[in-house]
Parts: structure tokens; sequence; C-alpha cells
């Protein structure tokens, strides 16, 4: 029973007809699906091979959740319409007595914070030579192309540590940036509520660089551009395609956000971060990086590969010509080499 099964895995049911060109996937959506399934298990080994890359990272996240937690309270109220869900209240000390001895503040929980940002500095750095070896993986998986899940790998990261890690520093130092930008900002609204400007701005920065990111490393392992090229054309992408952008960034976030929802409408928040864990051990970034290379593969064939003579475009989906072939058109045994 079990040779049969591994069989049929390798090489396919006995009577099944061979893939033919008619079978190939008409448009990105139908790739995409296709290429998941064939290489469901690829994504899978390929993230366990890589995820301690993160461990650093999801090590400190988790600090960070625990302190905060414990710095402030999670009470559960309801609203107008009885809909009950989950707060984060900051704590406040009282003696025996029923005496604040401390009032509730905020700062405690800014420090951490900043202190846990300052932290994943380092650990968000080591990740950029990863990322682009998992975007020249996944970018051939999601074309219907090959590529060793390590051997492949190795070779790209190796090529480009340089630019992954200057992408990864400017990733890993930019949320400390910006926390302190936002508080900067919102004290000095205070005094002048114009002060709203810059702080908004400052977060329509951070949020157009974490959309660049879906761009970047593809770019990377694809073209030979300088650093300030690959910045630029990123980030000239990712406004480009500003909506879809937005829509597959928060396509893979879907995991965090169900864990966000069930620590506040349960409460359970413990529960939905060893959930939201195990999903990115076993499977959660080399799937966030084959989705990123499915969308910026056709991203790529229509601003970039089109305007290159040669190069090309729409690797894995069915041409027109191939729709016209037929057995008619196959050569015969008269003609000769």
């Amino acid at each position: 029973m079990f040779s049969r099964l591994m069989n049929s895995y390798y090489y396919g049911k006995s009577g099944k007809g061979d893939y033919r060109k008619e079978d190939l996937p008409k448009n990105r959506w139908q790739l995409f699906w296709e290429m998941l399934r064939v290489r469901l298990s690829g994504i899978c080994r390929l993230n366990l091979t890589v995820f301690a890359a993160w461990i650093p990272t999801m090590i400190v996240l988790v600090i960070l959740i625990n302190a905060v937690a414990s710095a402030s309270d999670i009470q559960r109220v309801e609203d107008e319409n009885g809909n009950a869900y989950s707060v984060f209240v900051y704590a406040e000390q009282v003696d025996d007595a029923g005496n604040v001895l401390v009032p509730a503040s905020s700062a405690p929980v800014e420090g951490i914070v900043q202190m846990s940002l300052l932290l994943l500095i380092p650990c968000i750095l080591i990740t950029g030579p990863v990322q682009a070896g998992m975007a020249y993986v996944t970018r051939n998986w999601a074309r219907d192309e090959h590529a060793f899940a390590w051997g492949d790998f190795k070779d790209a990261a190796k090529e480009n540590w340089k630019q992954a890690l200057g992408v990864s520093a400017i990733t890993a130092i930019l949320p400390f940036i910006l926390f302190v930008c936002y508080r900067f900002y919102g004290q000095m609204m205070g005094k002048n509520p114009l002060f709203m400007v810059p702080q908004m701005l400052t977060l329509g920065l951070g949020l157009i660089w974490y959309l660049g990111l879906v761009f970047m490393y593809p770019l990377m392992v694809s073209y030979q551009l300088t650093f300030r090229q690959l910045i630029k054309n990123g980030l000239m992408l990712a406004v480009a395609r500003l909506p879809m952008t937005v829509g597959v960034r928060l396509a893979t976030l879907i995991p965090a956000l169900i864990a966000t929802a069930v620590t506040l409408f349960l409460g359970q928040w413990v529960y939905a971060m060893l959930g939201l864990g195990l999903y990115y051990i076993v499977i959660g970034f080399a799937f966030t990086r084959f989705v990123h290379a499915s969308f910026t593969n056709g991203v790529f064939d229509r601003f970039i590969n089109s305007r290159i003579e040669g190069a090309v475009v729409n690797r894995g989906l069915a041409k027109e010509e191939d729709e016209d072939f037929t057995e008619e058109d196959e050569p015969t045994d008269d003609i000769q080499a």
C-alpha cells in the first residue's frame, strides 16, 4: 500500500494522460494555485531550513508581548450593543487600603517598546541574506522553473549578501526611528496641532518602505542594479501598484490578524501566539516570500521585462501560439535533419 502511494506520488497515476500545453495556466491566479499545489512541500522544507534566522526576532517579540501584557491589564469590556472585546488598560499600583501609589501611565510600556525595538535591530539585520536566497528560489518556483531548495538558496544568498544586508539594515533601524519620531511629534502636538502633519508623514514613509520590501529582494536576485537603483525601483513599483501591493501585504498578514483577533476578543493571547509561532516555524516565512514572488513576477513582466529586448515574459503561462499548436503542426519523419 505504501509503495503504491509513493509510486503514485513520484510517477503519477497509471492511465492518466501526459501534461499538455493546453493544460498550462491561463492567468496568474491559476498559476499561483497550481504552483502552490506542486511546491507546497518544497515551501515547507525551505521554511524549516531557514527559519532559525528568525528565532532571535521571535524571542524578542515574545518578550515584548509578555512585558506589555504584564505592564498593563487586559480587561473585558462591552459596548452599547453588548458585544464583548478585550482592551489594554495601563495598570496602577495601589496599597492594601486602595490608595493609589503610582497612577496609571503609558510610560513603562513605551519604554519597553523602545528597548525591544533596539534589540530587534541586530535580529532583523541578519535575515537579509536569508531573504535574498528565499526570493531567488521562490521566484523560480512561482513561475514554474526549477530551483534547488538548498543549493540555489545558498548561492543566491552568497551572491547578494551585501545588498541584502543594506536593505535589512534599513528595515531594522526604521521601526525604532519611526517610534521615536512618532512620540516626539505627538508630544509637540500639545503645543501646536500642526505637528500632526510630520507625525503622519513619518508613518506614511514607513508604510511605503514596508510595501517596497515586497519588490526589493526579488529585484535584487533578478537584475543587476546598484543599491541606489534597487531602493529607487522598489519604492517606485510599490507606489505604482499601491492598491495591489497593500492587498498582498494584508493577505500575508492574515495569520497575524487572526492571532490579534483571538487576543482581543477571546483574551487568549498565549494560545494565539503559540499558534502564530507554529505557523511561521512550519511554512510562514517561505510562504510569504512565495506570495510576494507570484505577485512581483507579473509586475516585473509588465513594467521591466516587456521593455528589455529578448527578455522572456509570462513564464509558466499558456501563450497564444501554444493554444494554436495542434498535432498536425508536429514534425514528421519525412523531415530530414
